[in-house]
C-alpha cells in the first residue's frame, strides 16, 4: 500500500470478471472518522517523554556535570533541560531516569522478574530527536493502516510488535537501557511489507509502496546506531509485523465482497485465496514458536552476541561524542 493513497479514488484492486467487466470492492470509510488509536498512541508518547525530562530534572544534578566541565542543555527550560550532550546526543533525561520509569534492562527482567519492562520501553524515548521522528513516522505510517484495517488489528500489531522487538533486544543487551517505539514502528512497516505481499494482485504502485517503506526503515535505522536506540528491537518488531501482517491484513477476494451482485461469484466457498491461507498458517506457526522459543532462551540466561559477535555495532557505534554502554 502506497502511503499516502487515497482507498476511495485510487485503483486499487480490480478484478475483472468473466465478461470482462472490473468487480471493485465496496467503498471504504472515511479516514477522517476512522483513524484515532494512533493519534492517541503519539499523544501518549509525547505526554510520557514529557513527564520522563519532569523527573530527570537535569539543573538539579548540575553540580556533578560541572566536575566534568559538562552543562545541562538548553537551560532556560528550567527542570524540562536536557542532559549534557555527552551524556545523551538526542536531546532527553539520563539513562538514569529512563531506567527509573520503566527501560528495557536484561538484569532487571531476568533477575528481578520486572517482564513488564518488554511493554512499558516501548512508550519511552531517549530524546526529542528520537521522540519526533518516531511520532512523525508512526502519524505518517499508522493513520493510513488504521482506516485500512481499523483499530483493533493495527492496536494488536503495534503492541505485539513492540513486545516482541523488546524480547530480542534483551537477548543481545546484556548491560545498558533501551527505549523507544521503534519496534512498533518497524512492526507496522512489516506488516506493510507482507500485506503488499498478501495482496499482491489488488495494488497498482507496488513500486512506490515499497520504496515509500524503505526510505523510512533508513531513516530510524540511522537512529538506531545512537545512545539509547536499539536497532535490534527494530529488527525484532518488523519480524514480528510481517508475520502479523500476514495474519491479520489479509484481504478478502472481491468476488467474495461483491458475491450478492454477481451470480457466478455465489458459486465461491472460500473467502480468501489459497496463498492466503497458506502465508497464513506458516506466519502463525512461526510466530508462535519464535515467541516461545525466545522466551524460553531469554529466561535461561542465553547470551545473544554470542552468537553474532557484530550485532552489537547495530545498537551503537561509539564516537568522540558519545560513548556506548557495554
Amino acid at each position: 500500500m502506497a502511503v499516502g493513497d487515497d482507498p476511495e479514488n485510487r485503483e486499487i484492486g480490480s478484478e475483472k470478471d468473466g465478461d470482462g467487466s472490473v468487480i471493485k470492492p465496496p467503498s471504504s470509510p472515511s479516514p477522517l472518522s476512522s483513524s484515532w488509536l494512533i493519534p492517541l498512541f503519539a499523544v501518549t508518547n509525547v505526554i510520557l517523554f514529557s513527564i520522563a525530562m519532569f523527573v530527570n530534572n537535569c539543573p538539579n544534578h548540575s553540580d556533578s556535570h560541572a566536575l566534568n566541565h559538562h552543562h545541562c542543555v538548553v537551560t532556560f527550560l528550567g527542570r524540562l533541560s536536557f542532559e549534557p550532550l555527552r551524556n545523551n546526543p538526542l536531546f532527553g533525561p539520563s539513562s538514569r531516569t529512563l531506567e527509573k520509569l520503566g527501560s528495557l534492562e536484561r538484569s532487571r527482567v531476568v533477575e528481578r522478574h520486572e517482564a513488564w519492562r518488554l511493554f512499558t520501553c516501548i512508550w519511552l524515548h531517549a530524546g526529542v530527536i528520537h521522540l519526533v521522528a518516531n511520532m512523525i513516522s508512526l502519524l505518517f505510517i499508522g493513520i493510513h493502516l488504521e482506516h485500512q484495517f481499523g483499530f483493533v488489528r493495527i492496536g494488536v500489531i503495534y503492541v505485539v510488535s513492540g513486545v516482541g522487538g523488546s524480547i530480542v533486544s534483551s537477548l543481545f543487551i546484556r548491560n545498558g537501557v533501551s527505549v523507544g517505539a521503534s519496534g512498533p514502528l518497524f512492526g507496522l512497516l512489516g506488516s506493510m511489507v507482507s500485506e503488499i505481499l498478501t495482496n499482491w494482485t489488488i495494488y497498482s504502485n507496488k513500486v512506490a509502496a515499497l520504496l515509500t517503506i524503505l526510505f523510512v526503515i533508513v531513516i530510524n535505522l540511522a537512529f538506531g546506531i545512537l545512545p539509547h536506540v536499539d536497532n535490534v528491537a527494530h529488527l525484532g518488531g518488523f519480524l514480528v509485523g510481517f508475520l502479523l501482517g500476514f495474519v491479520l491484513l489479509a484481504r478478502p477476494q472481491f468476488k467474495w465482497l461483491a458475491r450478492k451482485h454477481i451470480p457466478q461469484a455465489r458459486s465461491l466457498t472460500s473467502k480468501y485465496k489459497p496463498h492466503q491461507y497458506i502465508l497464513w498458517l506458516i506466519s502463525l506457526t512461526l510466530l508462535i514458536a519464535g515467541f516461545v522459543v525466545t522466551l524460553v532462551m531469554l529466561f535461561q540466561g542465553e547470551n545473544g552476541n554470542d552468537h553474532c559477535r557484530w550485532c552489537r555495532y547495530l545498537r551503537c557505534i561509539p564516537t568522540s561524542r558519545w560513548i556506548c554502554e557495554e
